[in-house]
């Protein structure tokens, strides 16, 4: 209790520099992650995935994130063991963020494509293990999110390749391809907008102290999936035949009417990416000001400040402009060659399942999802369009990444009980 009293302001100081850090962390891979997609397929440029993660990153960590912080806070650990002894629970949140931030920035140099979700629940594993004891983890909850991992690429790649089939049988196998698309691509935009925002209403603006019944969740899901649908029906209608491009490439006029579908799906994905994995940075950040702010005491349940929200949001947007071009790539070209309708189909399935998740509060990995989603759409065309070297890349580096952290995080706590005790 006197180190909390004695160096509170000290301590919510590195919590904000290392959460600060982490959500960079967060920006520089994961969301490359999320937008690899869209820059892959070549329906928005670099610059225009930065504006857009800006945007929509932000809003969906400040508009929907507050639900999922509360798994990575208190689920992955019991901290009743060191009720009397607060600051160890501080040190281990700290160093927790410093040792996945700094994995986070090795990884964005040499651009690996590593979940950062990996990251901090290693890091917090490690440093319970160390400085509590190995009864402190709550297995149980760590045996779900590792069978998150497992699930949420199979479930973002189903879908995927769901989508990708009702494409291909609605549009590309028309006689008329091109008046298919522009037929049915108001409907794929509804079906964004239906999707995102009816998630949202369901669980994620809790902490904003909004609730709606299910039956206005769906009238307003309705509405917005609507309005979407009528700007890229607005959209759709500018588009005309490129006949020379046809001649190259048989659907190229049919991909030009999924690019104004693809602008749709990136906010989607930003906005799905921002509400879920903010929490990976913000949460052990939540967890440090909670303590100090209360005098000690390590409350089981503990409102979030919206200031941290914003933090978030901020880290993540910097962390993409500054360093996400190095691993915007592997997810955009690496795996499978993407067109705008592909784009559409992985990114739509992703955003989908990353809402889904993070409003059940399950921190998913969305690099596992991207990368599902990725390989149902790849999948849809055969094996043979698939570079499984490059999926065996990815595997490898995921199964780094914990165990690294853990060690980090090992070092780093017992680094900061050295200072300050």
């Amino acid at each position: 209790m006197e180190i909390i009293s004695e160096y509170g302001v000290w301590l919510i100081a590195l919590a904000v520099i290392f959460g600060l850090y982490m959500t960079w962390g967060i920006g520089a891979n994961d969301v490359a992650n999320a937008m690899g997609t869209s820059v892959g397929s070549g329906a928005i440029t670099v610059k225009q995935a930065i504006i857009i993660a800006a945007i929509f990153e932000f809003a969906g960590a400040f508009i929907a994130g507050g639900n999922v912080t509360k798994t990575i806070r208190k689920g992955i650990i019991d901290p009743s063991s060191i009720v009397d002894n607060p600051e160890i629970l501080v040190f281990g949140m700290l160093a927790a963020l410093l040792a996945a931030a700094i994995w986070l920035m090795v990884a964005s140099s040499r651009g690996w494509p590593v979940s950062t979700t990996h990251s901090i629940v290693g890091a917090v594993i490690g440093f319970a293990v160390a400085g509590i004891g190995i009864d402190a983890v709550e297995w149980g909850k760590v045996s779900m999110i590792a069978a998150s991992w497992v699930v949420s690429p199979l479930l973002g790649g189903t879908i995927a390749f769901l989508l990708m089939m009702s494409i291909r049988r609605l549009i590309l196998n028309t006689e008329n391809p091109f008046q298919s698309a522009r037929r049915w691509g108001p409907a794929y935009v509804f079906l964004v907008g239906f999707i995102i925002s009816l998630v949202t209403m369901f669980k994620g603006l809790k902490h904003l102290n909004i609730e709606l019944s299910v039956g206005m969740s769906f009238v307003t899901a309705l509405i917005f999936g609507l309005i979407l649908a009528g700007i890229g029906w607005s959209m759709i209608n500018r588009i005309k035949v490129d006949e020379s491009a046809d001649r190259d490439y048989h659907f190229a006029s049919v991909e030009k009417v999924f690019t104004p579908l693809m602008i749709f799906t990136a906010c989607a994905m930003a906005f799905a990416h921002g509400s879920n994995d903010v929490a990976n940075g913000i949460g052990p950040l939540a967890a440090v000001v909670s303590i100090v702010q209360s005098g000690g005491e390590v409350a089981q349940k503990s409102e979030l400040p919206l200031w941290i929200l914003l933090l978030g949001g901020v880290g993540i947007v910097l962390g993409l402009a500054t360093m996400g071009y190095r691993v915007m790539k592997t997810i955009g070209s690496g795996i499978t060659q993407l067109t705008p309708s592909r784009g559409y189909c992985a990114t739509l399935a992703a955003a989908a399942t990353v809402v889904l998740a993070s409003r059940t509060g399950l921190p998913v990995s969305t690099t596992h999802i991207a990368v599902g989603a990725v390989i149902g759409v790849g999948l849809a065309r055969g094996v043979g369009a698939i570079d499984l070297r490059v999926i065996g890349g990815i595997v490898v580096s995921w199964v780094v990444t914990l165990p690294v952290g853990a060690v980090l995080a090992a070092l780093f706590f017992f680094t900061l009980k050295g200072m300050f005790s």
